[in-house]
């Protein structure tokens, strides 16, 4: 069922690119299609598929017009009302899918304000994979507590994929009681909000605020909708520390991902080190690739050399 669910995912993922390359995908073997976590496109260089950290080729080559009109699809032909997507590098897709965008930057008061000229473009599809957290769930939740986990991996490595598991099992309370949870999903990619319903599963005493900045999105989740745990999806801004901090002052549970290799690597970081400074994250998930899997481990902070 999982990886029927998966193939399907793709499938809709695939419906934005141009019949040539969305044939090449259909194509695939079964078992590369439920893998697939990415289909990479390169100006002048064969289409590929990501699938557990590596590319695989598909044969056929892209081709600028082939990105155009990628770009058209994703914006409904209105670039223009996407630009703010745009200008940030990527597109938020309908079913939770997102587009991520690389050509040249147009410049204005010292900010990108949109991008032409693309060059490439990664097609990451949404996914779900039941069951990732059953080895280490207990290790983080124990009866009705969770202790509040920072989930650390480099980009693509799965942190949204763990995340929306993570909180799919503690609403559902599959293993201890329900949790009410609050999920700030800027991008739409943890949930896929589409008419006020999830188009992925996040459990059935989740509260989404989709649209709007983690910071914000966690503040209004917090006043309003009682939560006992929040999650987001990548931490990049003080403002998402000073919303976690506010939070936790409160005595809400947090659940936040992460770009980075490994604890050092948060340390040598300047905003992952006032993140660790506060002390808000008891446990940390790393994410690290072994043959054609992932390897997950729970740190319990407090003892680790941060």
């Amino acid at each position: 069922m999982v990886t029927e669910y998966n193939r399907e995912k793709l499938r809709e993922a695939a419906d934005y690119l141009p019949r040539r390359l969305r044939e090449a995908v259909e194509h695939l073997s079964p078992v590369l299609q439920s893998q697939t976590e990415e289909i990479r496109l390169r100006m002048g260089k064969g289409m590929t598929v990501l699938a557990a950290g590596r590319e695989y080729p598909t044969g056929s080559a892209v081709t600028a017009e082939d990105l155009d009109l990628i770009l058209e699809r994703a914006t409904q032909a209105s670039t223009y009302a996407a630009m703010e997507q745009v200008s940030h590098g990527f597109v938020s897709l309908r079913g939770g899918h997102r587009l991520g965008l690389c050509g040249t930057g147009i410049m204005r008061e010292g900010k990108v304000s949109n991008l032409r000229q693309f060059s490439s473009m990664a097609l990451r599809v949404a996914h779900q994979v039941p069951g990732i957290s059953l080895p280490f769930l207990g290790e983080i939740w124990k009866g009705n507590i969770l202790y509040s986990t920072l989930i650390l991996a480099p980009p693509g490595w799965g942190k949204t994929t763990l995340l929306r598991e993570i909180v799919r099992r503690l609403s559902e309370g599959e293993g201890g009681r329900p949790l009410r949870v609050g999920l700030a999903d800027e991008r739409g990619e943890l949930a896929a909000m589409c008419g006020g319903i999830p188009q992925m599963d996040v459990g059935r005493h989740t509260d989404v605020m989709d649209g709007c900045p983690k910071g914000e999105a966690v503040l209004m989740l917090l006043r309003g909708m009682s939560p006992q745990v929040l999650a987001m999806d990548e931490v990049t801004a003080p403002q998402d520390l000073a919303a976690m901090e506010v939070a936790a002052g409160c005595g809400v549970s947090l659940l936040a991902t992460a770009h980075g290799g490994s604890l050092t690597d948060l340390i040598r970081r300047p905003l992952y080190r006032r993140l660790l400074d506060l002390r808000i994250f008891r446990c940390a998930i790393t994410i690290a690739m072994e043959g054609d899997g992932r390897r997950y481990r729970v740190h319990t902070l407090e003892e680790s050399s941060c």
